[in-house]
This record gives structure tokens, sequence and C-alpha cells, in this order.
């Protein structure tokens, strides 16, 4: 099969540090070449790929101080993704609307990704619109303010089984991954930590809208014991941080559409002490893979039982439900469906 892949251009894929959507367009990308397809990668210039790699900037937007539209980039590579439509059996975008005029024109099946949040009230009016652009979910919680949109499947995230391997969690600390943001809630990780009497480290990526709330919400709170801010961290360097980790904490405070540290932590067989909210109870076993709470005092509560849980067989879960093969094959099956469909309608309007 000859599939198209359009990434974001603020990331590289895989992303050098932050980055979740560009992270699984590498991950999905690769597990497609290795399934023995033909798979063409539109993204920055600066990406690494087994698939062939179609530039679309010289490197990742974010790293370039030159850029100050970073939407005009990426509407040049979607003209030159339709420009080249002829070439693909199915196009899968990954940058949210943005490609729906063009590609709804071209001939081509294509279908979304939608990896960010939906709770905004402009997109209801856009996806009355574009009624007829199949979607994929990345959780069923994902698609509740959204009703408008055509969902075709939900596909949950998928790692390299091989990326992160299971850790001991001698560290005995919690973990809290990712960004620091008010939705990502690490002051509530700092005063569940606190309540546990247990070490946290913070290894998070601090965006420049989000400064201001590092300073004068989170900044201040560093300063208890056994609070240690480490900043953002690369992807070599999560299996020792999650790994060694008694668990992971994920206190979100809006409806995450997935949530990737919470498979990342389980690929390194460490426990997950989630809020329940968004996608966390469709990915967290309750007392199997972690603990779905519903206030920071059950969180903490929790972290005292996380020693009862078994990391093999928290592993052996991210292997049967989490991998990047499976999340491949996944949408495999989605491609070959949209190609048929589309075959069929052409077949009947020859017909007619």
């Amino acid at each position: 099969m000859r599939i198209a892949q359009v990434s974001p251009l603020i990331e590289a894929v895989p992303p050098k540090f932050y980055g979740g959507t560009e992270r699984i367009v590498a991950y999905l990308t690769d597990a497609l070449v290795a399934m023995g397809h033909e798979v063409t990668l539109f993204a920055s210039g600066d990406s690494s790929t087994t698939a062939r790699l179609a530039p679309g900037c010289p490197r990742a937007l974010r790293l370039d101080p030159t850029i100050r539209d970073p939407i005009a980039p990426l509407i040049v590579m979607l003209e030159r993704v339709a420009l080249r439509a002829g070439e693909f059996d199915v196009i899968h975008l990954h940058c949210d609307y943005l490609g729906y005029p063009t590609l709804s024109r071209v001939g081509v099946p294509f279908l979304t990704t939608l990896h960010g949040r939906l709770d905004l009230q402009e997109l209801r009016q856009l996806y009355r619109t574009f009624c007829n652009v199949p979607v994929v979910s990345i959780s069923d919680a994902q698609r509740t303010p959204l009703p408008e949109a055509h969902y075709i499947a939900t596909v949950p995230h998928g790692l390299p089984e091989q990326l992160l391997l299971p850790g001991s969690g001698r560290g005995g600390y919690l973990a809290f991954l990712g960004r620091i943001s008010p939705e990502k809630a690490p002051d509530r990780a700092i005063r569940i930590a606190v309540m546990a009497r247990m070490k946290l480290k913070i290894a998070a990526k601090i965006d420049v809208v989000d400064r201001t709330y590092f300073e004068q919400e989170i900044k201040p709170l560093l300063d208890q014991p056994n609070i240690e801010f480490i900043g953002e961290i690369a992807e070599h360097q999560k299996a020792d941080f999650l790994g060694n980790a008694a668990g992971l904490l994920f206190p979100i405070a809006w409806r995450e559409p997935f949530g990737l540290a919470m498979i990342e932590a389980m690929a390194c067989g460490t426990p997950v002490i989630a809020m329940r909210n968004g996608s966390v109870p469709e990915v967290v076993d309750e007392a199997v893979t972690g603990f779905i709470v519903a206030t920071e005092e059950a969180a903490a509560a929790a972290a005292g039982r996380l020693h009862r849980l078994d990391r093999a067989r928290i592993r052996g879960i991210f292997e049967e439900r989490f991998t990047a093969r499976r999340m491949a094959q996944d949408y495999v099956s989605l491609y070959r469906r949209l190609i048929a469909e589309a075959r069929g309608c052409a077949t009947r309007s020859d017909k007619e």
C-alpha cells in the first residue's frame, strides 16, 4: 500500500524533546514500513524515519527562531501533498483540519487522527461544514465535546515494543512527566507527593505561554523537601526516569485525549496514579496497571499501595494493548476500508 503520513512541523519526527503528536507519527510510520508498506512522510527536514522523507521545512519550527508564522509553512506543505496525491492510495493527516478544504477535492482517500483537545466551540461549526471527512479519535472520551465529527474508529496510541524496557522501580520516587501547564496540574502532583511523604521528580517542558504559570504557581512549591525539578528530558532518558520510579503521577485537570506518559510508564512496568478524567479509564486498569482516583488525598493513599502491583504484569498489558505494531495494524484496516469505499463509489459513479 502507498501511504502518505502528514505531520505537523512544530517538532521533528520524532521530536528531539517534548512532542506527543510527532512521536506517534514517528512510531506509526516506522511500524508501517516494517510491515512492508511504501510510506512517504511529510515532515520537517530534520526528521529521522525509515520512510521516504518529504521535507516541509528545513528543521522543526520550534527550533527555528526565524519563523514567526508557523501556519504558513504547513499550508505550503499541505499543497504539496495535494499536488502529489495521485502517488498515494491513502493520505493520513496528523495536523488537524487545515488540509480539509484542499484534500476533499483531490479524489484520494484521506483521514485525520485528532490528537488534541476538541472542547473548543468554534470546532463544532467547522465539523458541521466538513461532516464527511473521516476522523479517528485516540480515545472514546475524546469525542464527547464534538459529536459533529465523522468518527470512523478509535485507535489508541502505541509505542515500539523495545523502546522502553521494564525497570525495577528501585528509585522509590514518584514521577511527573510531560509539560508544565494548568491542565497537566503539576501543583497537584507536588501536593500528592508531600501528603504521601515520597520524593517527586518532575521532568517537564515549559512552553512560553506557560512561563508565567510556572513562575507564579509552580516555582514557589519547588522549595519543599523531596521535590526535584529536572526540566525537559530527551527520549533516551525516559527509560531510567520512569523505570526507576515507584509510580507515575498523572493528576490531570482536563479531559486528556489520551495521555502518552501513561503508556510510557506502563512500558517500563511502572504503575500509574491518575485522576479520573478524559481517557484515563480507557488506559489504566484499576488496581492492575495503576489506580484511578478522584481526589489528591486518594492519590496520596494510592501511592502507599503501589508496591502491591505486579510490574511484570503491567509490562505484559502494555505489550498486549499499546504497541506501535498493534496501532499500525489498526490503521491499516482503516486504510483498506477507505480505499475499498472509494473504489466502490467510483464504480457506482461510472455505472451511472
